[in-house]
C-alpha cells in the first residue's frame, strides 16, 4: 500500500511539473520572437491562481523582479548599423532590400537615439501590470495602510522599474506607506557577484571560452544575409564585417518586440539562423548566470545573498505585521542565479555541452523582460503564529521547489524556510 502511495505522489508530481523546460525549433519558429532570448517581453498566458485552502489569507508578498521592456544597452548598438548602411546607401551599395532595411533602422533609430539602456514604454506598463495583478491575487496583503520597502539597484531602468511598480500600487491604495530606494547600500544583495564567479564567467579566458567560440563559429553564419542586403562586393569587402552585421541587426530585430515603433526585421533572417543565433546567446547567460556543471555551484552561489535577505526580510514581516510586500528591483543576472538556488523546477539543471544547453534550460523561459519572483505568504488567523503557509511565483506561474508538500502549490513557511537556511549553510 505504502509503494502504491509513493508511485502516485510521483505520477502526480510529473503530472504537474510542466515541460517548460524542453524547447524545439517548432517552438522557436512558430513564435520568433522568442530567438531573442532575454529580450522575450514578458508573456501574458498565466493560469488561474490556485485558492488558498481555508482560512488561510494572503498577508505578505516577497518579490525580486528584472526590470521591464529596455531598448538596447547603448545607442552605439543602434548607430554604428545606421552609419553603415547609410554610407552603403550614399554608395550605391544597398540591394532593394537593404535599402528597405536602412528605412527601418533610421525609423527605429528616431526612438532609439538618446535612450540606450533606458526602460521603454512596454517596460512601464509591464510592470504596473505586474503589481496590478499581484494587488488582485493578494488584496488581504494590501488592505489598509501597511508598508512597503521597495529597493532597486543603482540602474535606472531598474529604479523605473520599481517607481511604476509602486505607483500602479498606490493607484490601488493611496493608504499603503511606500519607501523607495536605488542605492548602492544594497547592491551586495540586489546585484552580487563574487571574484570567483567573475574568473569563471569572464569571456576571454573563462574554462568555457574556447569552446564557446568554437561553438558560436559554428552557429554564426552571415554570407547568405549579407548578400541579401549588399549589392556591391567591393563594398562588403572593404566596409562590411559580415559576422558583425549579423549579430548587430540580430539584436535590433530582438529588440523591436520592446519598443513602440511597429517595425520588424526578421524577414531578413531565416527561422534557422535566427534558432542558431539564440542557441550562441542562450549559452552565454546559462553560462553566466546559471548551474553550468563545470562551475560547481559558484556562479549560482551568487544569489545566496538575496535568498538571505527574502530569509530575514520574511521573518521581519511575520514578527511585525503591518508589513505587506517586500519589493526589489534588478537584471536578468540576478533573477537567473536565485531561481537556480531556490532549485525552482527547470532552473538548476547542470549540463556542460553547449549543444544540449537549450534542451534542458532556456533564457526567454527563465528570464524575459520584467521576469519576477514572488513567494507569497497566507496565515491562518484561527490557527497558531507559526501556521503560515507559503506558494513561490515564478513569472506569476506557481511552480514546485524541492521541499515535501501534500498540497501543493502551497508548502508549510517551516519547511520551506528550514530547507533554505540550511542550504546557504
Amino acid at each position: 500500500m505504502r509503494l502504491k502511495q509513493v508511485l502516485l505522489c510521483s505520477m502526480m508530481w510529473m503530472c504537474c511539473v510542466p515541460l517548460g523546460a524542453q524547447t524545439s525549433k517548432e517552438e522557436m519558429f512558430s513564435t520568433i520572437e522568442k530567438t531573442g532570448g532575454v529580450y522575450w517581453a514578458y508573456p501574458l498566458d498565466f493560469a488561474p491562481q490556485t485558492r488558498a485552502p481555508k482560512g488561510y489569507k494572503p498577508f505578505y508578498v516577497s518579490h525580486y523582479g528584472r526590470h521591464g521592456s529596455r531598448y538596447l544597452i547603448g545607442d552605439r548598438d543602434y548607430k554604428w548599423l545606421v552609419d553603415l548602411f547609410g554610407e552603403a546607401h550614399r554608395e550605391g551599395a544597398l540591394s532593394d532590400l537593404g535599402e528597405d532595411a536602412y528605412q527601418r533602422l533610421l525609423k527605429v533609430w528616431e526612438e532609439a537615439e538618446g535612450h540606450g539602456g533606458d526602460l521603454t514604454p512596454l517596460g512601464v506598463r509591464q510592470h504596473r501590470g505586474i503589481a496590478e495583478r499581484m494587488y488582485a491575487a493578494f488584496p488581504e496583503a494590501f488592505k489598509g495602510s501597511p508598508s512597503i520597502s521597495a529597493r532597486s539597484t543603482v540602474v535606472l531602468r531598474c529604479a523605473m522599474s520599481m517607481v511604476a511598480f509602486g505607483d500602479r500600487l498606490k493607484e490601488l491604495n493611496p493608504n499603503l506607506r511606500i519607501s523607495y530606494e536605488a542605492s548602492h547600500k544594497y547592491m551586495d544583495y540586489l546585484n552580487y557577484h563574487t571574484d570567483e564567479s567573475n574568473r569563471f564567467t569572464s569571456s576571454t579566458d573563462g574554462p568555457w571560452a574556447e569552446e564557446y567560440r568554437k561553438f558560436e563559429d559554428v552557429h554564426t553564419n552571415p554570407g547568405r544575409l549579407i548578400a541579401s542586403l549588399f549589392k556591391d562586393k567591393r563594398f562588403i569587402l572593404k566596409k562590411v564585417n559580415p559576422k558583425e552585421v549579423m549579430w548587430g541587426m540580430y539584436w535590433v530585430a530582438s529588440d523591436m518586440q520592446n519598443a513602440e515603433t511597429k517595425v520588424s526585421f526578421y524577414d531578413l533572417f531565416q527561422p534557422q539562423e535566427l534558432f542558431d543565433l539564440w542557441q550562441c546567446i542562450n549559452y552565454r547567460f546559462y553560462v553566466g548566470n546559471a548551474n553550468h556543471a563545470d562551475g560547481k555551484g559558484i556562479v549560482v552561489a551568487n544569489a545566496k545573498s538575496l535568498l538571505q535577505n527574502i530569509l530575514d526580510s520574511a521573518d521581519e514581516a511575520i514578527q511585525k505585521g503591518d508589513i505587506a510586500a517586500t519589493l526589489r528591483f534588478g537584471h536578468d543576472g540576478n533573477v537567473i542565479p536565485l531561481v537556480a538556488l531556490m532549485q525552482i523546477e527547470n532552473c538548476n539543471v547542470a549540463v556542460d555541452d553547449p549543444y544540449e544547453v537549450y534542451k534542458v534550460w532556456s533564457d526567454f523561459k527563465v528570464v524575459p523582460m520584467a521576469a519576477n519572483v514572488q513567494i507569497v505568504f497566507f496565515r491562518n488567523e484561527k490557527g497558531s503564529a507559526d501556521d503560515i503557509l507559503v506558494k513561490i511565483l515564478h513569472n506569476e506561474h506557481e511552480v514546485h521547489i524541492p521541499v515535501q508538500t501534500d498540497q501543493f502549490p502551497f508548502y508549510k513557511w517551516s519547511d520551506v524556510e528550514s530547507y533554505y537556511r540550511n542550504l546557504l549553510k
